[in-house]
């Protein structure tokens, strides 16, 4: 799976996987937050503020942007993997 050029770039500015952070855990950049956090808050039902509030290391523009990311990239392996 290959992306553009602007996605990898908005990928590295928000996400870091670092063996000596978290064990290499994806986390959001200059944090020790776990990217699997906000999916784990939004699978439980709780809301964006919730998760922004439990975790004030990261800023809402880094969430929505993270979210924004996973759904650009869940689209293009839709569109990768289907007859459209």
């Amino acid at each position: 799976m290959k992306y553009d050029e602007q996605t990898a770039q908005t990928f590295n500015d928000l996400i870091t996987c670092n063996p000596r952070i978290m064990s290499g855990t994806p986390v959001f950049k200059n944090t020790r937050v776990p990217i699997k956090n906000l999916i784990d808050y939004l699978e439980a039902g709780d809301s964006l503020d919730e998760f922004l509030e439990d975790f004030p290391s990261v800023s809402r523009t880094q969430a929505m942007q993270t979210l924004e990311l996973a759904k650009e990239m869940l689209l293009t392996q839709a569109y990768a993997y289907s007859d459209c």
